[in-house]
């Protein structure tokens, strides 16, 4: 596997993934910086979570192409 191979902004998928790799920083950063009641917060852990796991899961597709 070679890292060079994430770099691909010709595919739609490299933005994709840097988008969503992007919105997980932010809602890690929302659950952080504001005081949100628990489900609030949970939700937004759950949406932070689950952006960081497809995006690593778009990022081993693009290694692996």
């Amino acid at each position: 596997m070679k890292f060079s191979r994430l770099y691909q902004p010709r595919n739609p998928v490299f933005w994709i993934m840097l988008a969503l790799n992007l919105l997980s920083l932010v809602l890690a950063w929302i659950t952080r910086s504001y005081a949100l009641t628990t489900m609030g917060s949970l939700l937004v852990t759950a949406f932070a979570v689950g952006n960081a796991l497809l995006g690593t899961y778009l990022a081993w597709r693009l290694i692996r192409s």
